[in-house]
């Protein structure tokens, strides 16, 4: 609760301050992160991924700097392909128009500061003080790179881009070291001499180094569901070019070298063929077999910190709203995975931040504090101490800006504008370890017109059916006095329904049960295993008309059937959105990721289909991620 905190305060200051740092307090840091290792997860995780910052910016100085400006501000270069966009998705139902005003003025302010060629001077003074150190005449610096030009200045911009990145490529020696101080020796004394005639003799003062600038917002309401999809697919296929052969034979991982060598005989594989046929063209695009295991890989059940990510792009989604969101942001997430296993467009390129920032549209009530929507939220506030503290307290900052923006000049930034921003920018840079939320998929039979249909979704906090028979009937109950329950001679229970699910058990044996309860409505909710212990599971509320006989039961798989010819209404995450009529079965069972089905790609026998499942999470989890995340 103490460590973590500090660690991310230390990470931020570097990337953020210009400050020099003494290379001693590098030290002690690395030393004391270095005991920090034996911790479980996930402090062991936000130690090492802490201690490989550390460690570059103690060989490369300037580095890490220089890397996250460049990637949030999108400056392109032939040595740095990385870039970054951050998109905020705001529910509707939540944000009004006078707060959907305010919030985007307050978040696209950072566009105010935007101007790439000076950008591209503070880095270069930034690199080049932090990796010469004294030896470094900042302010003869600062004077030579105002006098010259933009093609000089790009030219040199680039030149310190790829001393950098040499040096990241060459590792950690001392020689490397040494070979990163002399190219940014060169590189300083070249400026000097191309603009000596322009610099002054003087002592110019002390120069003073700009933090680091905001990266580039676009907020926007989250109406419709293909929103995200097409945001992403935009920002990806804009600046990224197919995968050539070479690159796919790069990236072919673990899983098809198993595959490859300990799967089954070639009577039941057919030989492996050249590769070059394959190739991904615009207008003719061809799954391989590389492709479809890349979307395995980000489910083998490795620390995430040890995995090597050659994806060019990165894009951070931040949802703000309620539990509906959540469930919205799940829906869309599978979505993406089953477009992905049946052709893979993003996730070769793009690797996919989900953030969450919870806003309310109501008042906190004092007999429900969240209001009866923000459990997910509450749930990464326990897991996650610091993400309460900065997150979850921001929300009602946010729910107050409407009232508060009219106060404020628009064409200046207010105090308040950029603490939203630094502590957006703050999560999105320290917020690096998910909270993995387990997604449940839900089969909904119909029966509409005489005519039955099913409807497949899926669900991540809440499901909630009743009876609308008996909904008047509980609501009238609940009204009465508890003088006047005791006096009723006729106890109401609802309509028989049929309940068939596994319970679950310590001992994880299954143990298929069936009842047949009497019921006017079932909510069922998640409880993910960051929040609780063990195994994740859902808790089954039945609901009688008298609450003296409601029951609970716990599982992972229930399957619900009417009888009577009576059918529910089903709510999902608590969306009025979500809701459908006419429900004869509901069907409820952990949702598996579309990416991970082996037998259905590859011809794997079912042995080997075991043992590789060992090492792979099947199921669709939502990682949202947060300050120091938890091992689920």
């Amino acid at each position: 609760m103490h460590i973590i905190p500090i660690l991310h305060t230390l990470y931020y200051t570097v990337i953020q301050s210009g400050s020099m740092i003494p290379i001693s307090v590098y030290q002690r840091v690395y030393e004391c992160l270095m005991k920090l290792l034996m911790l479980p997860r996930p402090h062991s995780a936000v130690a090492l991924s802490t201690l490989r910052s550390i460690k570059m910016e103690m060989t490369i100085p300037g580095s890490l700097y220089q890397r996250r400006v460049m990637a949030e501000q999108n400056l392109n270069t032939k040595h740095f392909t990385l870039q970054e966009k951050v998109f905020v998705l705001a529910d509707p139902a939540v944000f009004s128009a006078p707060l959907e005003a305010a919030v985007r003025a307050h978040l696209e302010v950072c566009s105010l500061f935007r101007d790439a060629p000076t950008t591209e001077k503070h880095l270069m003074i930034r690199v080049l003080r932090a990796g010469l150190g004294t030896a470094c005449q900042t302010c003869r610096l600062a004077q030579a790179l105002e006098a010259l030009g933009d093609e000089l200045v790009e030219k040199y911009f680039e030149k310190v881009v790829l001393a950098v990145e040499q040096g990241v490529k060459q590792g950690t020696a001392y020689a490397a070291c040494a070979a990163y101080r002399n190219r940014l020796q060169h590189i300083h004394r070249d400026i000097l001499t191309a603009a000596k005639e322009e610099i002054s003799e003087t002592d110019c003062g002390p120069v003073s180094s700009a933090a680091t600038s905001s990266p580039e917002i676009k907020f926007l309401l989250w109406k419709d569901d293909e929103d995200l999809w097409n945001l992403l697919t935009n920002f990806t296929l804009r600046s990224c070019s197919y995968s050539s052969v070479d690159e796919q034979e790069e990236d072919k991982s673990g899983i098809e070298r198993y595959l490859k060598e300990s799967d089954c005989d070639d009577t039941e594989r057919p030989p492996v063929r050249d590769p070059a046929p394959a190739v991904m063209r615009r207008n003719a695009f061809k799954n391989t077999k590389t492709e479809i295991l890349s979307l395995m890989m980000e489910k083998i059940k490795v620390s995430p910190v040890l995995k090597e990510d050659r994806r060019c792009h990165t894009a951070r989604v931040v949802v703000m709203g309620d539990d509906r969101v959540l469930g919205r942001l799940s829906r869309a997430h599978r979505s993406i995975r089953k477009r992905e296993s049946k052709h893979l467009k993003l996730s070769r390129k793009l690797n996919l931040q989900l953030y969450y920032i919870p806003v309310m549209d109501v008042e906190p009530s004092p007999r429900s504090p969240d209001g009866g929507r923000l459990s997910l939220a509450s749930l990464l506030g326990r897991v996650d101490p610091w993400y309460n503290c900065n997150i979850n307290s921001l929300g009602a900052t946010i729910s107050k800006l409407a009232g508060k923006q009219q106060r404020h000049d628009h064409s200046q930034p207010s105090g308040e504008s950029l603490f939203l921003l630094d502590t957006l920018c703050y999560y999105l840079r320290c917020g690096t370890q998910p909270v993995n939320l387990p997604l449940y998929s839900v089969k909904l039979t119909r029966s509409t017109c005489d005519e039955t249909s099913a409807v497949e979704e899926v669900f991540v906090s809440h499901l909630e059916a009743d009876i609308p028979e008996f909904r008047h009937l509980k609501e009238g109950f609940t009204k009465e006095r508890s003088e006047q329950r005791k006096k009723a001679t006729v106890e109401m229970f609802g309509a028989v329904i049929t309940v068939s699910y596994t319970k679950t058990s310590l001992s994880k044996r299954e143990v298929v049960k069936g009842e047949a309860p009497m019921t006017c409505g079932v909510v069922i909710t998640s409880e993910p295993a960051a929040g609780t212990t063990g195994e994740n599971f859902l808790t089954v509320s039945f609901d009688s008309v008298n609450p003296g006989h409601n029951t609970k039961i716990q599982t992972q798989n229930i399957t619900i059937g009417t009888m009577e010819h009576r059918t529910l209404s089903v709510c999902l995450d608590k969306d009025p959105r979500r809701t459908y009529t006419d429900v004869q079965r509901i069907e409820i069972c952990p949702c598996l990721d579309p990416g991970c089905n082996i037998r259905s790609r590859f011809s794997v026998s079912k042995e080997r289909e075991l043992t590789l499942s060992k090492y792979l999470d099947k199921v669709l989890s939502l990682p949202i991620n947060t300050f120091t995340g938890v091992a689920v």
